[in-house]
């Protein structure tokens, strides 16, 4: 199978690429590199990928993707690159919007002219929003995203719904569930109270502790993300989530475990846009694409101290 990943030298993406290539698979990476975090990062991660083959620019540049779809024939596209985070969202929606929602349907113009090619998008947990009943199901009314970010994400669900609608573009929409493990995004949770911890600083404790995720190893995430892209049909939305959570006050206690380390807190309020919980039912994943998420929160982490040790913190 070829395929092409956008945001494939990111965190997850650089993950699916390896097992898209170790089984055997062509994959073709666009990913621009961009500055959101430290570029150095990702071109470490596309370094491990020397078997694909790495095209540097953006989504947004219709004639690029245009030019890769003309060459490419590819059979799967897996769209990844998005402007991620909730707060990061809250400070320029218009360039989220710009990135997640115009890229987005360039992608799927493309795809109008090659309606056979599976689609793999990249959807959040945040969809959901302040949802009151848990576990999230897919069926779940959803009408009130609280950031941006999470607007984007659901609308890019309802754009895919469009295009599959009208042209029969095969389509498998994928909630992820906080996904951590080895190259995390360096600003986000895990990532970042692991290294502030393991140097004795303190870490930003938003509200009481009692604030819950779901947290998915990566693993798991890419396990699914395979199995959804083997079984691309019709149009189908799926959470991948462990089907477990955590609150903040377990977390921080677990990672201090891992490293052997007393965390010291900076307690802070609740953010705009933090949701109290989330929290995934994933029986439509285990019964129509026989994912099993199996590594807990305290194996997670301990792979990703281990991972964050011999990395140097991530810098080698």
């Amino acid at each position: 199978m070829k395929v092409l990943v956008t945001g494939g030298a990111g965190f997850i993406g650089s993950h699916v690429c390896e097992k898209l290539l170790a089984r055997g698979d062509d994959v073709v990476v666009l990913d621009n590199f961009n500055d959101f975090y430290d570029p150095r990062i990702k071109r470490r991660n596309a370094a491990l990928l020397a078997k694909a083959e790495i095209v540097e620019g953006d989504l947004r540049d219709r004639e690029l993707v245009s030019s890769l779809f003309a060459k490419g024939r590819f059979d799967a596209l897996i769209h990844l690159a998005a402007m991620a985070g909730v707060r990061p969202s809250l400070l320029d929606p218009l360039h989220y919007v710009d990135v997640n929602l115009r890229g987005t349907m360039i992608l799927l113009e493309e795809l109008r002219k090659a309606p056979k090619t599976r689609f793999v998008f990249a959807s959040s947990s945040s969809v959901y929003g302040a949802n009151d009943a848990v576990p999230f199901k897919e069926s779940d009314d959803i009408p009130h995203p609280v950031s941006p970010y999470a607007s984007t994400k659901r609308a890019g669900e309802l754009f895919a719904w469009t295009h599959h609608h009208l042209y029969g573009i095969p389509t498998v929409c994928l909630r992820f569930f906080t996904v951590y493990g080895p190259r995390q995004r360096p600003e986000m949770a895990i990532a970042k109270f692991v290294k502030a911890i393991d140097e004795g600083k303190p870490i930003p404790f938003f509200g009481d502790g009692s604030t819950r995720r779901d947290y998915t190893y990566v693993d798991d995430i890419v396990d699914g993300v395979v199995r959804a892209l083997d079984r691309c049909e019709g149009y189908e939305i799926y959470n991948l989530g462990e089907s477990a959570t955590t609150s903040l006050s377990e977390l921080v206690a677990a990672i201090g475990k891992a490293l052997g380390k007393e965390p010291k807190l900076d307690r802070q309020p609740l953010q705009p846009g933090d949701v109290l919980i989330t929290y995934a039912d994933v029986t439509k994943a285990k019964t129509k694409l026989g994912y099993r998420p199996t590594t807990t929160i305290t194996e997670g982490l301990d792979r990703y101290v281990a991972w964050y040790r011999a990395t140097a913190g991530g810098t080698r």
